[in-house]
């Protein structure tokens, strides 16, 4: 199970608003803000359906492990040269969407 400030978390991580994340999960915001703020427990389909779309743009889910390694975390998928998209030392106003 993932936990409200993973998903905050990965928002932030690759800069998606809670009414993006909303629509290309295909929920409500008031159900996402819920989820990010602990308010519904357990695997619920909503939790799924987050999982999956943050999964799809490049975020890993890291379970809690014993308390030398920390808790439940997040990540980026690391990029392969095939995939699309801007260099970071590339990125500036002129191409900035």
């Amino acid at each position: 199970m993932i936990t409200g400030a993973q998903i905050r978390g990965a928002r932030a991580m690759i800069g998606m608003s809670i009414e993006d994340l909303a629509a290309h999960a295909g929920l409500s915001v008031e159900t996402v803000t819920a989820l990010e703020n602990g308010e519904w427990a357990g695997e619920t389909r909503a939790m799924i359906d987050v999982r999956n779309t943050l999964e799809a743009y490049g975020i890993i889910f890291i379970a809690s492990g014993n308390q030398d390694e920390g808790g439940p975390g997040i990540r980026l998928r690391t990029r392969t040269s095939s995939d699309d998209g801007i260099r970071p030392e590339n990125l500036n106003a002129a191409n900035d969407d």
